[in-house]
Protein backbone atom coordinates (compact mmCIF):
# COMPACT_ATOMS: atom_id res chain seq x y z
CA UNK A 1 0.00 0.00 0.00
CA UNK A 2 1.59 3.49 -0.83
CA UNK A 3 1.65 6.45 1.36
CA UNK A 4 -1.24 8.06 -0.61
CA UNK A 5 -2.94 4.91 0.49
CA UNK A 6 -2.65 5.29 3.58
CA UNK A 7 -3.02 8.68 4.17
CA UNK A 8 -6.51 7.79 2.21
CA UNK A 9 -7.75 4.85 4.75
CA UNK A 10 -6.46 6.84 7.56
CA UNK A 11 -8.36 10.14 6.36
CA UNK A 12 -12.05 7.42 6.37
CA UNK A 13 -11.20 6.22 9.66
CA UNK A 14 -11.10 9.69 10.72
CA UNK A 15 -14.26 10.79 9.17
CA UNK A 16 -16.01 7.69 10.83
CA UNK A 17 -14.74 8.98 14.08
CA UNK A 18 -16.37 12.01 13.53
CA UNK A 19 -19.51 10.62 12.66
CA UNK A 20 -19.41 8.42 16.27
CA UNK A 21 -18.78 11.52 17.96
CA UNK A 22 -21.74 13.68 16.39
CA UNK A 23 -23.43 10.73 17.04
CA UNK A 24 -22.43 10.20 20.97
CA UNK A 25 -23.17 13.83 21.39
CA UNK A 26 -26.88 13.97 19.49
CA UNK A 27 -28.13 11.11 21.51
CA UNK A 28 -26.86 12.69 24.60
CA UNK A 29 -28.83 15.53 23.93
CA UNK A 30 -31.56 13.43 23.13
CA UNK A 31 -31.44 11.46 26.27
CA UNK A 32 -31.46 15.13 28.30
CA UNK A 33 -34.65 15.87 26.76
CA UNK A 34 -36.07 12.38 27.35
CA UNK A 35 -34.98 12.84 30.72
CA UNK A 36 -36.82 16.52 30.83
CA UNK A 37 -40.10 15.18 28.55
CA UNK A 38 -40.55 12.61 31.55
CA UNK A 39 -40.36 14.57 34.11
CA UNK A 40 -42.75 17.05 32.86
CA UNK A 41 -45.41 13.73 31.85
CA UNK A 42 -45.68 13.13 35.43
CA UNK A 43 -45.88 16.21 36.96
CA UNK A 44 -48.92 16.75 34.96
CA UNK A 45 -49.93 12.99 35.20
CA UNK A 46 -50.12 13.88 39.04
CA UNK A 47 -52.67 17.01 38.11
CA UNK A 48 -54.46 14.89 35.92
CA UNK A 49 -54.92 12.16 38.54
CA UNK A 50 -55.96 15.00 41.28
CA UNK A 51 -58.07 16.72 38.85
CA UNK A 52 -60.14 12.95 38.36
CA UNK A 53 -60.70 12.23 41.71
CA UNK A 54 -62.39 15.31 42.18
CA UNK A 55 -65.28 14.39 39.66
CA UNK A 56 -68.24 12.93 40.52
CA UNK A 57 -69.64 9.45 39.23
CA UNK A 58 -72.77 11.39 37.58
CA UNK A 59 -70.87 13.27 35.51
CA UNK A 60 -69.32 10.79 33.44
CA UNK A 61 -70.75 10.50 30.30
CA UNK A 62 -71.91 7.18 28.80
CA UNK A 63 -69.48 4.88 26.39
CA UNK A 64 -69.24 2.49 24.10
CA UNK A 65 -65.92 0.91 23.85
CA UNK A 66 -65.04 -0.52 20.56
CA UNK A 67 -63.40 -3.94 19.77
CA UNK A 68 -62.16 -4.78 16.43
CA UNK A 69 -61.48 -8.97 16.87
CA UNK A 70 -59.92 -11.15 14.22
CA UNK A 71 -58.98 -14.70 15.29
CA UNK A 72 -57.88 -15.94 18.58
CA UNK A 73 -54.49 -13.82 20.33
CA UNK A 74 -52.15 -14.98 23.42
CA UNK A 75 -54.04 -13.89 26.77
CA UNK A 76 -57.13 -13.39 24.71
CA UNK A 77 -59.75 -14.18 27.49
CA UNK A 78 -57.46 -11.84 30.15
CA UNK A 79 -57.38 -8.99 27.82
CA UNK A 80 -60.96 -8.37 26.83
CA UNK A 81 -62.26 -9.59 30.81
CA UNK A 82 -60.49 -6.02 32.03
CA UNK A 83 -62.95 -4.15 29.93
CA UNK A 84 -65.62 -6.05 31.92
CA UNK A 85 -64.09 -5.23 34.99
CA UNK A 86 -64.19 -1.65 34.55
CA UNK A 87 -65.40 1.27 37.66
CA UNK A 88 -67.34 3.06 35.41
CA UNK A 89 -71.17 4.38 35.56
CA UNK A 90 -72.44 3.60 32.28
CA UNK A 91 -70.91 1.72 29.58
CA UNK A 92 -71.10 -1.18 26.51
CA UNK A 93 -68.65 -3.12 24.64
CA UNK A 94 -69.59 -3.50 20.98
CA UNK A 95 -67.31 -6.03 19.49
CA UNK A 96 -66.77 -6.28 15.47
CA UNK A 97 -65.79 -9.15 13.30
CA UNK A 98 -65.81 -10.35 10.02
CA UNK A 99 -68.08 -13.24 10.04
CA UNK A 100 -69.76 -15.22 13.03
CA UNK A 101 -67.06 -18.14 12.43
CA UNK A 102 -64.83 -16.00 14.43
CA UNK A 103 -63.02 -18.26 16.66
CA UNK A 104 -62.81 -14.92 19.35
CA UNK A 105 -66.38 -14.68 19.42
CA UNK A 106 -66.45 -18.02 21.61
CA UNK A 107 -63.97 -16.34 23.82
CA UNK A 108 -66.87 -13.23 23.65
CA UNK A 109 -69.18 -15.19 24.60
CA UNK A 110 -68.23 -16.48 27.58
CA UNK A 111 -67.88 -12.89 28.73
CA UNK A 112 -71.03 -11.79 28.30
CA UNK A 113 -72.46 -14.91 30.44
CA UNK A 114 -70.16 -14.36 32.78
CA UNK A 115 -71.30 -10.51 33.42
CA UNK A 116 -74.61 -10.36 32.24
CA UNK A 117 -74.69 -6.65 33.59
CA UNK A 118 -71.96 -5.48 31.00
CA UNK A 119 -74.24 -4.40 27.87
CA UNK A 120 -72.70 -6.56 24.23
CA UNK A 121 -73.34 -6.55 21.17
CA UNK A 122 -71.31 -7.53 17.67
CA UNK A 123 -71.25 -6.18 14.78
CA UNK A 124 -70.36 -7.91 11.65
CA UNK A 125 -68.72 -6.84 9.08
CA UNK A 126 -68.34 -8.99 6.13
CA UNK A 127 -65.18 -8.96 4.29
CA UNK A 128 -63.19 -5.54 4.12
CA UNK A 129 -63.10 -3.39 0.81
CA UNK A 130 -60.86 -0.95 2.30
CA UNK A 131 -57.20 -1.20 2.75
CA UNK A 132 -57.26 -1.03 6.43
CA UNK A 133 -59.61 -3.49 7.81
CA UNK A 134 -59.92 -2.26 11.12
CA UNK A 135 -61.10 0.96 9.91
CA UNK A 136 -63.10 -0.76 7.93
CA UNK A 137 -64.85 -2.86 10.64
CA UNK A 138 -64.66 0.46 13.19
CA UNK A 139 -66.78 2.23 10.94
CA UNK A 140 -69.56 0.07 10.92
CA UNK A 141 -69.26 -0.66 14.57
CA UNK A 142 -69.71 3.49 15.43
CA UNK A 143 -72.38 3.87 12.72
CA UNK A 144 -74.68 1.17 14.69
CA UNK A 145 -73.76 3.22 17.59
CA UNK A 146 -76.14 5.84 19.52
CA UNK A 147 -73.71 6.67 22.24
CA UNK A 148 -71.44 10.19 21.87
CA UNK A 149 -68.40 8.71 23.28
CA UNK A 150 -66.38 6.11 21.68
CA UNK A 151 -62.71 3.64 23.13
CA UNK A 152 -61.42 2.41 20.30
CA UNK A 153 -58.81 -0.49 21.47
CA UNK A 154 -57.18 -3.90 20.02
CA UNK A 155 -57.84 -7.01 21.62
CA UNK A 156 -54.40 -7.55 22.71
CA UNK A 157 -54.64 -4.12 25.25
CA UNK A 158 -54.70 -5.24 29.26
CA UNK A 159 -56.47 -2.61 31.17
CA UNK A 160 -56.75 -1.55 35.06
CA UNK A 161 -60.39 -0.71 36.64
CA UNK A 162 -60.25 2.67 36.35
CA UNK A 163 -59.08 2.75 32.71
CA UNK A 164 -62.50 4.29 31.54
CA UNK A 165 -62.85 6.96 33.80
CA UNK A 166 -58.94 7.87 33.63
CA UNK A 167 -59.08 8.18 29.78
CA UNK A 168 -62.90 9.64 29.62
CA UNK A 169 -62.57 12.57 31.69
CA UNK A 170 -60.53 14.78 29.65
CA UNK A 171 -63.37 14.92 26.54
CA UNK A 172 -65.59 16.31 29.28
CA UNK A 173 -63.41 19.43 28.04
CA UNK A 174 -65.17 20.38 24.55
CA UNK A 175 -62.03 21.13 23.07
CA UNK A 176 -60.30 18.04 23.68
CA UNK A 177 -61.34 15.66 21.11
CA UNK A 178 -58.77 12.72 21.47
CA UNK A 179 -57.20 11.17 24.28
CA UNK A 180 -54.58 8.51 23.44
CA UNK A 181 -52.65 6.39 26.00
CA UNK A 182 -49.14 5.55 26.32
CA UNK A 183 -48.55 1.67 27.48
CA UNK A 184 -46.02 -1.14 28.92
CA UNK A 185 -44.65 -3.66 26.83
CA UNK A 186 -45.97 -7.15 28.29
CA UNK A 187 -43.85 -10.01 26.50
CA UNK A 188 -44.25 -13.72 26.13
CA UNK A 189 -41.33 -15.92 27.84
CA UNK A 190 -39.34 -15.63 24.75
CA UNK A 191 -36.26 -13.41 24.51
CA UNK A 192 -37.29 -11.62 21.11
CA UNK A 193 -40.63 -11.03 22.79
CA UNK A 194 -38.81 -9.62 25.99
CA UNK A 195 -36.58 -7.42 24.29
CA UNK A 196 -39.35 -5.87 21.86
CA UNK A 197 -41.68 -5.47 25.37
CA UNK A 198 -38.72 -3.02 26.42
CA UNK A 199 -38.88 -1.29 23.33
CA UNK A 200 -42.53 -0.77 23.92
CA UNK A 201 -42.18 0.71 27.40
CA UNK A 202 -39.10 2.93 27.14
CA UNK A 203 -38.14 3.84 23.20
CA UNK A 204 -41.99 4.75 22.09
CA UNK A 205 -42.79 6.36 25.01
CA UNK A 206 -39.41 8.03 25.22
CA UNK A 207 -40.52 9.50 21.46
CA UNK A 208 -44.08 10.72 22.28
CA UNK A 209 -43.30 12.71 25.10
CA UNK A 210 -40.94 14.91 23.64
CA UNK A 211 -43.21 15.26 20.64
CA UNK A 212 -46.11 16.33 23.51
CA UNK A 213 -43.17 18.52 25.13
CA UNK A 214 -42.25 19.97 22.28
CA UNK A 215 -45.20 20.57 20.05
CA UNK A 216 -48.05 19.30 21.52
CA UNK A 217 -49.74 15.83 21.04
CA UNK A 218 -50.71 15.81 17.21
CA UNK A 219 -51.21 12.15 16.29
CA UNK A 220 -52.57 9.38 18.42
CA UNK A 221 -51.62 5.89 19.80
CA UNK A 222 -53.81 2.88 18.14
CA UNK A 223 -54.23 0.91 21.75
CA UNK A 224 -56.09 3.05 23.01
CA UNK A 225 -57.76 6.47 21.00
CA UNK A 226 -60.68 8.14 22.95
CA UNK A 227 -62.55 10.38 20.94
CA UNK A 228 -66.20 12.06 20.22
CA UNK A 229 -68.59 11.81 17.86
CA UNK A 230 -68.42 15.77 17.21
CA UNK A 231 -64.90 15.28 16.59
CA UNK A 232 -65.27 12.34 14.18
CA UNK A 233 -68.10 14.12 12.45
CA UNK A 234 -65.54 17.36 12.16
CA UNK A 235 -63.39 15.57 10.20
CA UNK A 236 -65.59 13.28 8.09
CA UNK A 237 -65.60 10.05 9.70
CA UNK A 238 -62.70 7.59 10.59
CA UNK A 239 -63.52 6.17 7.11
CA UNK A 240 -61.21 9.21 6.14
CA UNK A 241 -58.16 7.04 7.50
CA UNK A 242 -59.05 3.67 5.77
CA UNK A 243 -56.34 3.94 3.43
CA UNK A 244 -53.50 4.09 5.73
CA UNK A 245 -51.87 1.70 7.78
CA UNK A 246 -51.12 3.99 10.84
CA UNK A 247 -54.32 4.72 10.98
CA UNK A 248 -53.93 6.15 14.78
CA UNK A 249 -51.32 8.93 13.61
CA UNK A 250 -53.35 10.29 10.78
CA UNK A 251 -56.59 10.24 13.82
CA UNK A 252 -55.12 12.26 15.27
CA UNK A 253 -53.64 14.78 12.73
CA UNK A 254 -57.03 15.13 11.45
CA UNK A 255 -58.50 15.61 14.69
CA UNK A 256 -55.83 18.40 15.82
CA UNK A 257 -56.23 19.82 12.25
CA UNK A 258 -59.78 20.15 13.34
CA UNK A 259 -59.33 22.92 15.59
CA UNK A 260 -59.25 19.74 18.72
CA UNK A 261 -56.69 19.13 21.02
CA UNK A 262 -54.99 15.40 21.03
CA UNK A 263 -54.85 14.61 24.85
CA UNK A 264 -52.03 12.30 26.25
CA UNK A 265 -53.43 10.27 29.34
CA UNK A 266 -51.84 10.34 32.75
CA UNK A 267 -53.35 6.51 32.38
CA UNK A 268 -50.59 3.40 30.86
CA UNK A 269 -52.26 0.11 29.64
CA UNK A 270 -50.94 -3.22 28.58
CA UNK A 271 -49.84 -4.43 25.54
CA UNK A 272 -49.58 -7.96 25.09
CA UNK A 273 -46.83 -9.47 23.07
CA UNK A 274 -47.57 -12.62 21.23
CA UNK A 275 -44.14 -15.43 21.52
CA UNK A 276 -42.04 -14.71 17.48
CA UNK A 277 -39.24 -15.90 16.35
CA UNK A 278 -36.50 -13.46 15.44
CA UNK A 279 -37.13 -13.34 12.04
CA UNK A 280 -41.22 -12.39 12.61
CA UNK A 281 -40.29 -9.55 15.40
CA UNK A 282 -37.71 -8.19 12.55
CA UNK A 283 -40.72 -8.17 10.36
CA UNK A 284 -43.42 -6.73 12.43
CA UNK A 285 -40.90 -3.73 13.43
CA UNK A 286 -39.69 -3.12 10.35
CA UNK A 287 -43.13 -2.82 9.11
CA UNK A 288 -43.72 0.00 11.77
CA UNK A 289 -40.51 1.27 10.70
CA UNK A 290 -41.41 2.02 7.06
CA UNK A 291 -44.93 3.45 8.02
CA UNK A 292 -43.13 5.70 9.98
CA UNK A 293 -40.77 6.48 7.17
CA UNK A 294 -43.56 7.06 4.68
CA UNK A 295 -45.75 9.04 7.47
CA UNK A 296 -43.41 10.69 8.82
CA UNK A 297 -40.54 11.24 6.27
CA UNK A 298 -38.58 14.29 8.22
CA UNK A 299 -38.97 12.85 11.62
CA UNK A 300 -38.05 9.72 10.94
CA UNK A 301 -34.72 10.61 9.55
CA UNK A 302 -34.00 12.57 12.39
CA UNK A 303 -34.42 10.06 14.24
CA UNK A 304 -31.11 8.25 13.06
CA UNK A 305 -29.36 10.80 15.56
CA UNK A 306 -30.87 9.70 18.52
CA UNK A 307 -29.57 6.18 18.76
CA UNK A 308 -26.69 6.02 20.94
CA UNK A 309 -25.13 2.26 21.33
CA UNK A 310 -24.33 2.06 17.26
CA UNK A 311 -22.18 5.32 17.61
CA UNK A 312 -20.22 3.56 20.65
CA UNK A 313 -19.90 0.79 18.92
CA UNK A 314 -18.54 2.30 15.85
CA UNK A 315 -16.39 4.58 17.99
CA UNK A 316 -14.81 1.76 19.59
CA UNK A 317 -14.00 0.53 16.33
CA UNK A 318 -12.58 3.24 14.62
CA UNK A 319 -11.04 4.76 17.47
CA UNK A 320 -9.19 1.09 18.29
CA UNK A 321 -8.55 0.92 14.77
CA UNK A 322 -6.18 4.57 15.17
CA UNK A 323 -4.98 3.10 18.14
CA UNK A 324 -6.52 5.37 20.59
CA UNK A 325 -8.25 2.88 22.68
CA UNK A 326 -9.01 5.14 26.24
CA UNK A 327 -11.14 7.49 23.62
CA UNK A 328 -13.25 4.22 22.27
CA UNK A 329 -13.45 3.10 25.23
CA UNK A 330 -15.12 5.56 26.55
CA UNK A 331 -17.65 6.31 23.57
CA UNK A 332 -18.75 2.42 24.03
CA UNK A 333 -19.04 3.12 27.79
CA UNK A 334 -20.90 5.93 27.95
CA UNK A 335 -23.68 4.75 25.04
CA UNK A 336 -24.22 1.81 26.84
CA UNK A 337 -24.91 3.74 30.26
CA UNK A 338 -26.66 6.16 27.68
CA UNK A 339 -29.28 3.73 27.74
CA UNK A 340 -29.38 1.88 30.79
CA UNK A 341 -30.70 5.68 31.81
CA UNK A 342 -33.01 6.06 29.71
CA UNK A 343 -34.62 2.50 29.82
CA UNK A 344 -34.70 3.27 34.02
CA UNK A 345 -35.89 7.26 33.63
CA UNK A 346 -38.70 6.17 31.26
CA UNK A 347 -39.74 2.41 31.20
CA UNK A 348 -39.45 2.21 35.36
CA UNK A 349 -39.82 5.91 36.75
CA UNK A 350 -42.61 6.55 33.82
CA UNK A 351 -44.08 3.34 32.90
CA UNK A 352 -43.74 1.79 36.00
CA UNK A 353 -42.76 -1.59 33.88
CA UNK A 354 -40.85 -3.71 36.75
CA UNK A 355 -39.28 -5.60 34.06
CA UNK A 356 -37.54 -2.83 32.72
CA UNK A 357 -35.46 -2.34 35.82
CA UNK A 358 -33.27 -5.57 35.37
CA UNK A 359 -34.03 -5.11 31.15
CA UNK A 360 -32.10 -1.69 31.14
CA UNK A 361 -28.85 -3.62 31.32
CA UNK A 362 -29.87 -5.40 28.25
CA UNK A 363 -31.90 -1.91 26.69
CA UNK A 364 -28.63 -1.48 24.62
CA UNK A 365 -28.88 -4.38 22.77
CA UNK A 366 -32.84 -3.45 22.06
CA UNK A 367 -31.47 -0.01 20.55
CA UNK A 368 -28.41 -1.47 18.69
CA UNK A 369 -30.95 -3.35 16.99
CA UNK A 370 -33.20 -0.90 16.30
CA UNK A 371 -30.59 1.10 14.23
CA UNK A 372 -30.38 -1.15 11.97
CA UNK A 373 -34.38 -1.70 11.70
CA UNK A 374 -34.57 2.33 10.55
CA UNK A 375 -31.65 1.68 7.84
CA UNK A 376 -33.89 -1.27 6.66
CA UNK A 377 -36.62 1.22 6.18
CA UNK A 378 -34.98 2.82 3.82
CA UNK A 379 -33.27 -0.27 1.40
CA UNK A 380 -36.52 -2.89 2.37
CA UNK A 381 -38.55 -1.43 -0.43
CA UNK A 382 -42.08 -0.30 -0.08
CA UNK A 383 -43.62 -4.11 0.13
CA UNK A 384 -44.99 -5.55 3.24
CA UNK A 385 -47.52 -8.81 4.12
CA UNK A 386 -49.87 -7.73 6.86
CA UNK A 387 -52.43 -10.43 8.02
CA UNK A 388 -51.57 -12.81 5.02
CA UNK A 389 -52.32 -10.03 2.84
CA UNK A 390 -49.53 -8.23 0.31
CA UNK A 391 -49.64 -4.24 0.61
CA UNK A 392 -47.34 -1.49 -0.82
CA UNK A 393 -46.82 1.62 1.28
CA UNK A 394 -46.80 4.93 -1.11
CA UNK A 395 -46.36 8.42 0.16
CA UNK A 396 -48.03 9.86 3.02
CA UNK A 397 -48.21 6.56 4.34
CA UNK A 398 -50.88 5.72 2.38
CA UNK A 399 -50.83 1.59 1.45
CA UNK A 400 -52.56 0.15 -1.28
CA UNK A 401 -53.45 -3.92 -1.72
CA UNK A 402 -51.40 -5.85 -4.40
CA UNK A 403 -52.38 -9.23 -4.11
CA UNK A 404 -55.17 -11.45 -1.34
CA UNK A 405 -54.16 -13.75 0.47
CA UNK A 406 -56.15 -17.48 -0.59
CA UNK A 407 -58.20 -16.97 2.65
CA UNK A 408 -58.86 -13.10 1.35
CA UNK A 409 -60.15 -14.71 -1.58
CA UNK A 410 -63.08 -16.72 -0.46
CA UNK A 411 -64.40 -14.58 1.72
Amino acid sequence: MTLAQIATVANLWRVLLAVAVVGTISSTVYLLMVIAAALRYRRIASAAQAALDAIPRTEYPRVAVLKPVHGLEPRMEENLESFFLQNYPDFEIIFGTRSAEDPALKIVEKLRRRYPNIPVSIVFSGHPTWPNAKVFSLDRMISECRKDYFVISDSDILVKPEFLRSVVTPLLDRRNGLVTCLYEGVPAPDFWSRLEALGMSVELPSGVMIADMMEGMKFALGAVMVVRRDALNKIGGIKNTADYYSDDFVLGNLVEAAGFNVVLSHHQVGHVLTAQSLRQTFATQLRWMQSTRYSRPKGHFGTGLTFATPFGVLGLIVAGALGWWPLGIGLCAWSYLNRVIQAMAVGSGVIGDKRARLGSLVYPLRDFLGFFLWAGSYIGGSRFVWRGESYRFTNGGRIVPERKSAEAARA
